[in-house]
């Protein structure tokens, strides 16, 4: 359930196409449905305007299925993160092939329910410093599209060929909000924060050599990156960057 569902549900209550017991049988279904081992929030969509997303890793099959299911009968589109690929062909079964999308790179599939409608003011660019890095970049492009956003990619451009990012500067100011997602020593927010307006959410990368200490190098040197308006979420965080990129694209009281 969402604000969208909700509204199309009481406008049919108002036009006389649904009974107020039906209404009353729907609303009684929220805020939660409990299982064995999950308590699914089927609110969460009306509190904070999007559905829970279900973190895969370390999850069974069954489990993702279950609580997914309980998302999806309840109208809303399921978004899955850190999902291997031995678990897809469940949700495949359960769901159908049209309704699943799986993205192999990002590990993260959406099971949709409806159609995506675009909430986002404007676009939200996805930047990476390297191929390495796009397992990270695609789940924040994933899941920025999952949320309501048009979305562009500018990839493979980290500040050991800073010509390349320069090539791209013109994709970089057009966007909304931009994510940006290096590894190594994590320069490449400092470089995209001096030459635009918009906020910047940095994503370290465990990418690197061991000093880099599995990310933890790119994220001290994003934390003390010396260009203003620079947010920074944790190690291999694709999806925590787009989902607080969403919230700052996100037209107000869609």
């Amino acid at each position: 359930m969402d604000r969208q569902l909700l509204e199309q549900l009481l406008e049919r209550f108002r036009n006389g196409e649904v009974s107020l017991e039906a209404v009353r049988e729907e609303l009684a279904r929220m805020p939660f449905h409990g299982m064995a081992d999950a308590v699914v929030d089927t609110h969460r969509g009306l509190r904070v305007g999007f559905p829970e997303v279900v973190f895969g890793l370390g999850k069974t099959a069954d489990q993702v299925v279950r609580i997914a299911a309980a998302l999806f009968d309840r109208g809303s589109n399921v978004l899955v993160t850190k999902l291997g690929a031995d678990k897809v062909a469940p949700l495949l079964e359960r769901f159908g092939a049209g309704a699943v999308e799986h993205d192999e790179v990002a590990s993260a599939v959406l099971v949709r329910h409806h159609p995506v409608a675009i909430t986002g003011r404007g676009n939200v660019c996805i930047v990476a410093a390297g191929t390495s890095d796009l397992p990270v970049a695609r789940e924040a492009s994933f899941t920025a599209r999952s949320l309501g956003n048009e979305v562009e990619e500018v990839f493979d451009v980290g500040v050991a060929g800073v010509h390349r990012l320069l090539h791209r500067l013109p994709s970089l100011r057009s966007a909304n909000v931009l994510v940006v997602v290096a590894g190594m020593e994590g320069a490449l927010p400092s470089v995209v924060g001096g030459l635009v307006s918009r906020p910047i959410i940095a994503v370290p990368t465990s990418v690197g050599y061991g000093a880099s200490f599995g990310g933890l190098a790119a994220l001290l040197g994003m934390l003390n990156c010396c260009a203003p308006g620079v947010t920074v979420v944790n190690i291999d965080n694709g999806f925590g960057a787009a989902y607080a990129a969403s919230l700052i694209n996100r037209e107000p009281g869609a």
